[in-house]
């Protein structure tokens, strides 16, 4: 079963077909990093006007890549949320027109469920249950997985989410956007020195990085942080000290049998590292690419959705605040 996937979620606007949920004939991803840059963040108008340019290019390219016509592909999954409402549409509204036009099944698709299911890619092996944590931009999430389409979502940020406030540290250290991969660069010619809060919340799987952030800004007002990668590699130590400590606490907990690592955040080295080195079962990982937002994982989601016949019709719309669950 080919599928072919769309994500238009934030800005990036890509198109990927996949394979019986594993095996990628073909990923293309048009990033508007640059054009985001100068504002030091993504502007949404910008954002859904951009995929409108880049929508039907990056959809062709994925078509041409995959060697595949119209007629193999089993249906289309695109996502649907969360994420900017009008970047959604832009995907959502191409997928429903080609579905039409080629008389396929369109699967919508959650944005985080995509994200977990970029594990899938490449074939690895998954053994339920598992924890996944989710860490973007947008989420920082603990999520317990039974099986497919069986989630329990056991923490989840209460204010600002891991990529969210890199971000934010980046710019209070003037390291420029997107501000993960900043933080991660600047960290490596410095040492986590500097003295940062955790919080904890005791009793709960939940994530707090709005404490840490404002400490950070603070510091930095009083002239208490000795260099900038000193300040970043610190950031980084204490964001993804509790990242590490609750997930693991949590696979203990529930006895799973894997951890999934899912997100923009996952891309993070220093996060994959301590969760693989201190795990007691396996962390999977997926690649880099995998990570950041894509459409292989939206169409390998899509793959386990249409085999269970999960499918929608075409007043499908989308849902800017979707929940996994």
């Amino acid at each position: 079963m080919k599928i072919l996937g769309i994500e238009t979620s934030c800005d990036e606007t890509a198109a990927a077909v996949v394979e019986d949920g594993a095996r990628i004939l073909s990923n293309q991803i048009a990033s508007q990093v640059e054009i985001h840059a100068r504002y030091g963040g993504v502007v949404p108008e910008v954002a859904s006007r951009q995929h409108i340019l880049s929508i039907i290019p990056i959809i062709k390219q994925a078509m041409a890549e995959a060697g595949v016509s119209w007629s193999e592909l089993s249906g289309i999954a695109v996502t649907v949320g969360p994420g900017l409402a009008g970047s959604l549409l832009v995907g959502v509204n191409a997928a429903k027109a080609i579905a039409l036009a080629h008389g396929l099944p369109v699967i919508g698709v959650n944005h985080l469920e995509g994200h977990i299911y970029a594990n899938w890619l490449d074939g690895q092996s998954i053994d339920f249950p598992v924890v996944c944590l989710i860490v973007s931009g947008g989420h920082s999430d603990l999520v317990l997985m039974r099986g497919h389409g069986d989630y329990v979502v056991l923490g989840r940020t209460r204010d600002d989410a891991a990529g969210e406030a890199f971000d934010k540290a980046a710019r209070i250290l003037e390291l420029g956007y997107p501000g993960g991969p900043a933080i991660e660069q600047a960290a490596r010619g410095g040492v986590a020195t500097i003295q940062l809060p955790r919080a904890w919340l005791k009793g709960s799987s939940d994530f707090s990085f709005s404490g840490v952030k404002t400490a950070l800004l603070r510091l930095v007002e009083a002239e208490k942080v000795s260099s900038v990668a000193d300040g970043a590699a610190s950031f980084q130590e204490a964001v993804v000290d509790v990242l590490v400590t609750k997930t693991l606490t949590l696979a203990k907990e529930r006895r799973v049998r894997q951890i999934l690592l899912a997100g923009g955040v996952a891309a993070n080295e220093l996060l994959r590292k301590r969760l693989v080195e201190n795990s007691p079962v396996p962390v999977l990982v997926p690649k880099p690419v995998f990570c950041t937002d894509n459409a292989a994982m939206i169409a390998a989601c899509g793959y386990y959705r249409l085999k269970s016949g999960k499918t929608n019709g075409l007043d499908l719309d989308v849902v800017p605040s979707l929940k996994l669950v």
